[in-house]
C-alpha cells in the first residue's frame, strides 16, 4: 500500500490532504442544501453543478493520491465532470439573465463580439454576430459537444488501455494518446469559446450577481486542472522532475499534481461558498426596467 512506504512527514501530509478533501466535500454539501432551500428551482441544479467542480476534482485527486493505479480513471473522471460544468456555466449565465427569451429581449439589437479567447482573440477584424435564437443555439451546441464527446473519448481510451494500445505518456505518432489528446484539445477550445463570448456580453448586466468573481473561479479551475497538469506531465516526461525510487518521474509528477490540486480545490471551494452564498434579487424584465426609467424621469 502507499502508506506503508511513507515516512512520518509523508503520512502527515497525506492525512492533512485527506482532511482537506473531507472538509471541501462537507462545505459543498452544506452549500448544496442552502442552494436547494433558497434558490429558485430553475437555477438550482445548474448552480449546484458549477459548485461541485472543485470538490469533485479534490476527491478524484485524493483517490489518485492514495491509489496510484487508479490515476488514469480519476483524471478522466475529473475531466469529464468539468466538461459538463463548462456547459452548465454557459447555461447559468443565460439563466441569470432571466432565461433565453428575456436574454433575446434585452439584447434584441445587440451583437456578440466573437474576437475573443481562446479561439479568436487575435482576430480583431472578425465581424460581430447578431444575437438571435440561432446564435444562442450554436453557442449552446459548442459547449454541449464537449460534454458529449469527452465521455465517449474517455470510454474509447479505457478500451484501448485495457487492450494495451493506449499509454497516457506515449506521445509518439504511432500511439493513440497523441491523436486523442489533440482531438480533445480542439474540442476544448471550441467549448471554451462560447463561454468567453457570452461572458463578454453579459458581464456588465450581471455585475450585481458577482458574475466576474464566478467566472474567475471557473477560469482558475480550468487553468489548474488542465494547464498546470499538462505542464507537470511534460516536465515529468522530460525527466526534469527526477525519479525517486521506487517512484519514477511520471509517478512523482502524478503525486505532485494530485497534492497541488487538493490544496487548490480546497481553497476554491471555500471561496465559492462566499461568492455563491449571497442572495441576489432577480433582474427586472426589460419592459419593466424601461417603464421604471420613464417614471423616474417624470418624478419632480
Amino acid at each position: 500500500s502507499v502508506s506503508a512506504g511513507l515516512d512520518l512527514p509523508g503520512r502527515f501530509l497525506f492525512a492533512i490532504l485527506t482532511l482537506m478533501t473531507l472538509i471541501a466535500n462537507l462545505v459543498f454539501i452544506e452549500e448544496a442544501v442552502y442552494i436547494y432551500r433558497k434558490i429558485p428551482s430553475s437555477k438550482r441544479s445548474i448552480i449546484i453543478w458549477v459548485n461541485a467542480a472543485a470538490p469533485v476534482i479534490a476527491t478524484t485527486s485524493c483517490i489518485g493520491m492514495w491509489i496510484p493505479r487508479s490515476t488514469m480513471f480519476t483524471d478522466f473522471t475529473a475531466a469529464v465532470f468539468f466538461a459538463i460544468v463548462i456547459h452548465k456555466f454557459l447555461m447559468m449565465m443565460i439563466k441569470e439573465c432571466g432565461g433565453q427569451k428575456l436574454l433575446l429581449r434585452r439584447f434584441e439589437n445587440g451583437h456578440f463580439k466573437i474576437s475573443t479567447g481562446p479561439c479568436c482573440c487575435c482576430c480583431l477584424c472578425l465581424p460581430r454576430v447578431r444575437i438571435t435564437r440561432r446564435t444562442l443555439f450554436w453557442m449552446k451546441l459548442g459547449t454541449f459537444q464537449f460534454a458529449f464527446f469527452r465521455p465517449v473519448l474517455m470510454f474509447l481510451s479505457i478500451v484501448l488501455w485495457t487492450n494495451g494500445n493506449y499509454a497516457p505518456y506515449n506521445l509518439s505518432p504511432k500511439g493513440a494518446a497523441i491523436w486523442i489528446s489533440c482531438f480533445i484539445g480542439v474540442l476544448t477550445i471550441l467549448a471554451l469559446w462560447p463561454v468567453a463570448i457570452m461572458f463578454q456580453q453579459v458581464r456588465t448586466l450581471l455585475v450585481c450577481k458577482k458574475i466576474i468573481s464566478k467566472f474567475a473561479l471557473y477560469q482558475f479551475i480550468l487553468i489548474l486542472n488542465h494547464l498546470q497538469t499538462a505542464i507537470i506531465n511534460i516536465l515529468a516526461m522530460q525527466r526534469i522532475i527526477p525519479c525517486a525510487p521506487p517512484l519514477s518521474s511520471s509517478a512523482r509528477g502524478a503525486y505532485m499534481i494530485h497534492q497541488l490540486l487538493i490544496m487548490e480545490m480546497f481553497l476554491i471551494t471555500l471561496i465559492s461558498r462566499v461568492v455563491y452564498r449571497r442572495r441576489y434579487n432577480d433582474l427586472e424584465p426589460p419592459d419593466c426596467t424601461a417603464e421604471e426609467d420613464g417614471d423616474n424621469k417624470q418624478t419632480p
